[in-house]
């Protein structure tokens, strides 16, 4: 291996993957792993490096696509349902009414009474009705790309692609810990949506509630994420919604700084079990060609990081006061964005690769890497 393709270090690296080459491995193959493991190795040395440039640089590496996410809270917070949403002051029409999550209708509600705000401002907006109504939950944005914050939220990316969104609104009907608001969510969004240009076609909208036909278990939520970003190219513009619970699995892989994994919870979780942001992170998040733009919107528990971002911003009052102050506002490296993790998953992908070919490499996320 030339020392001037990779450093030593990565030359080290590189025989951790060697048990995964197969026999019949081409060249092609070969030199494709050294690239992609050269790649994802030397992202992971940022948290000792401090190079901001450097983790930039890796990072979008590591996820090409520009992903935007806004939570209901951060990772140690519950999101509320909430059992009547009319005190949040929709607009007739953007919503059915009745329960609802609180991170929803705060954000319909911003963008109700500011259809253009920059991201900065969504939030504040967001921060100030949940304080309002006595809600604890701070939202967070957290993305794959340092954001300018001060320039105009959007939903469409530039050069007109395709739109596509995946809502999910689980309600746990005759289960322990049954909620009101999360279908209700969906049809909010959906409205939502229609008003920004997305199609409610079914090529173009999929819709996973405790009263589709097709129910959101944890095999269609994950069926869910492949049909979203199937065929996804530069100037696309994807949206995923999600409305229903979150919570916390001890992380089993040692790649979470609090040792906890943020979950979703399908709504046959008792014989499924929980989506971890492992799996999450794999299957929506990785797979994404850069230019490419996702946002997602999730309302649940524990939700501050459940895509795994390089980068957050929390809304919380001290930052909104520096900001009234004259501070410009900033997004911050996610403490908990362990760039090791990249590796674990190239690894697993490229035994993916090794079995199903490119197209299990597409379907594992290894899509920047193996074109």
């Amino acid at each position: 291996i030339n020392a001037e393709y990779m450093g030593h270090s990565e030359c080290l690296f590189f025989f951790d993957f060697l048990p995964l080459l197969s026999r019949n491995a081409n060249k092609m193959d070969f030199f494709k792993l050294i690239e992609t493991g050269a790649q994802v190795y030397q992202a992971a040395h940022y948290q000792e490096s401090g190079d901001h440039a450097e983790y930039a640089e890796r990072s979008a590496q590591a996820i090409p696509a520009q992903v935007r996410m806004i939570s209901g809270c951060q990772d140690t917070q519950t999101s509320a349902d909430v059992s009547n949403v009319d005190s949040f002051g929709l607009p007739e029409g953007a919503g059915p009414g009745g329960a609802g999550g609180a991170c929803t209708n705060a954000l319909i509600a911003a963008l109700s009474d500011n259809p253009s705000p920059t991201w900065v401002e969504l939030l504040d907006h967001m921060r100030v009705t949940l304080k309002e109504k006595r809600f604890t939950q701070i939202p967070q944005l957290s993305s794959s790309r340092e954001m300018d914050l001060n320039t105009p939220f959007e939903i469409q990316a530039e050069g007109g692609g395709r739109k596509r969104a995946l809502l999910v609104g689980i309600n746990y009907v005759g289960q322990q810990g049954e909620l009101r608001g999360c279908v209700n969510d969906v049809y909010t969004i959906q409205s939502f949506l229609l008003s920004r240009g997305f199609s409610d076609s079914p090529d173009d909208m999929r819709v996973l509630t405790d009263e589709s036909p097709d129910a959101p278990t944890a095999r269609n939520i994950l069926e869910g994420f492949q049909w979203l970003i199937e065929g996804a190219q530069a100037g696309d513009s994807l949206f995923f919604h999600y409305s229903g619970h979150g919570g916390q699995l001890r992380d089993t892989d040692s790649d979470e700084a609090d040792h906890m994994d943020e979950t979703i919870i399908p709504v046959d979780y008792q014989s499924a079990g929980q989506i971890r942001d492992d799996a999450i992170l794999k299957s929506l998040v990785m797979p994404l060609p850069a230019g490419v733009q996702l946002t997602a919107i999730m309302d649940c528990c524990h939700s501050g990081t459940v895509l795994d971002l390089p980068y957050t911003f929390e809304a919380t009052d001290q930052q909104m006061e520096d900001i009234y102050n004259g501070g410009s506002p900033q997004m911050h490296i996610n403490p908990k964005f362990d760039l090791q993790r990249m590796l674990k998953v190239g690894m697993a992908m490229f035994q993916e690769y090794q079995t199903g070919g490119v197209q299990g490499a597409l379907r594992a996320g290894l899509s920047s890497f193996f074109s």
